[in-house]
Order: structure tokens, then sequence, then C-alpha cells
């Protein structure tokens, strides 16, 4: 737990510093030089023909600032899921590994706790880490310590309680990022709106390319930043489902592994 977090911390930074080098990069090089070239181009033929009616780019959708942040935080947003999947990953080959070796029929006395313990013990340091061994280290210490079957499995279930609730509290910035996303969106609406009622007095005198430009800022970047938010949210859930999901199959597993195979004399 005390190298993870820090771990997790370093990478979450890390992520960001390269999400924001890459999408700005691209910016830089291709995305608004190309959306220029393409209103540029889209100008010009609406001078030569008035009912030219232009075709939306993708480049020109995505060419503001509003959009480039929110691609920003929705890449940093898949790079944390994608560590906590990752995480989720090892947590469950703990879980479907034979942890503790007890054969058909036998049964875990308070004496031989400790015997099974080391068992666990002997696990790297970053596999003892894991719930499912912690799990089963304090359970063995429970039983040992009170000969009681009930104190095992209750501190057994606490554990699990704990990691289900950390796991939910680490997800905080995930639900910050997705509000965030949609946020900077409206942000990008106001400027946009703005932008075009600074430019009202010339579409008095017949000039509405400076109203159409702001408005396109308005509306562009809340469709990107709406679109990314559903994906996010959608994301969100099916990882908050998996965690979840493991945790539950983490106490059937203690309640069929060891809880039902201890026993008093």
């Amino acid at each position: 737990m005390k190298t993870r977090l820090p771990n997790e911390f370093l990478f979450s930074i890390l992520s960001l510093a390269i999400a924001v080098v890459i999408v700005h990069s691209l910016y830089v090089l291709h995305i608004r030089p190309a959306a220029s070239a393409i209103l540029a181009e889209q100008q010009q033929l609406m001078a030569r023909d008035a009912d030219f009616v232009g075709e939306r780019s993708f480049y020109v959708l995505i060419k503001d600032y509003e959009q480039e942040a929110t691609i920003i935080l929705m890449l940093w947003a898949l790079s944390i899921m994608g560590y906590k999947t990752l995480a989720q990953t090892r947590e469950r080959e703990a879980l479907d590994a034979e942890l503790l070796k007890l054969g058909d029929g036998i049964k875990i006395l308070p004496e031989d706790t400790r015997e099974f313990a080391r068992q666990i013990e002997s696990l790297a340091p970053e596999q003892r880490g894991l719930i499912v061994p912690r799990a089963l280290l304090a359970a063995l210490a429970r039983f040992g310590a009170t000969r009681n079957v009930q104190d095992a499995s209750t501190v057994a279930h606490g554990i699990c309680q704990s990691e289900a609730d950390r796991l939910d509290s680490e997800l905080s910035m995930l639900r910050y990022i997705a509000w965030a996303i949609p946020a900077i969106g409206f942000i990008g609406t106001v400027r946009g709106i703005g932008d075009a009622l600074s430019q009202a007095h010339k579409a008095v005198g017949g000039d509405i390319s400076g109203v159409t430009e702001g408005l396109g800022v308005a509306f562009n970047s809340t469709l990107i930043a709406l679109l990314l938010s559903i994906l996010l949210m959608f994301l969100l859930q099916q990882l908050q489902l998996v965690q979840e999901r493991f945790v539950l199959d983490t106490e059937t597993y203690l309640d069929q592994k060891i809880i039902r195979n201890l026993q008093v004399r």
C-alpha cells in the first residue's frame, strides 16, 4: 500500500504531462493548420458562390482550445483507468491462485494458523500487499488469537469492506475529470457567444462571418465535451462495476476457502 500510492501518483502526473505534450504538438503541427486551411478554402468558395454550404470538418470541430483541453483530460482519464484496470488484473490473479494449500476435508485448527500463515508470508512483498493475502493473514491471525470462527469472518469481511471504500474513494479523480470535461465545454460556449456578441455591430452592416465563427466555437466546444463526457462516464461505470464484482468475489472466496474450513476442537 505504501509503495502503490506513490507509484500511482507519479504515474498520474507523468501520464498527464505526456498527454499535454502529445495533444498540443498535434494541434500546433497538424490540426490547427489544417482547420485554418479548410476555413480559408470555404470562405473563398462562399465568396464565389453565395449558395455554397460548406461541410463540417472534423479538424474545424476540434480546433479550439477548449476541445484541446477536453481531449487532454480524456486521455489522462483513460491512462488512469488503464492503470486501475491493470491493478485489478493483478488482484484477480491472486484471487484465482491457490495461496493456501488445503487438501480435501482438511480443517484449520487454531494451532495450525501459524503454519498456514507462513505460506502467505513467503510470497513476494508486492503480492502480500494485495487484498486476498492481507485478508487471509488477518483471518488466520484473528482465529489463532481468539479461537473464534466468527471473529475471523468479521475481520476478513471488514478488510473487504475497507478495500471497497478505498477503491470507491480513488475514483474521485476520475469523477472530477468527468465533471470538468463538460464544464470546459460550457466555458467554450460562453466564450464563443461572447465573441459573437462582440461582432454584432459587423453583422448589422452585413458581415456575419465574425458572428458565425463565434457561434461555431460555442457549439463545437459543447458538442465535443458532451461526447467525451458520455464516453468517459460509460467507461467509469464499467470500471466501478469491475471493482465491485471483485470485492464480492473476494468475500465469496474467503468464505469458501478459509472461513468454512476453520474449526475449533
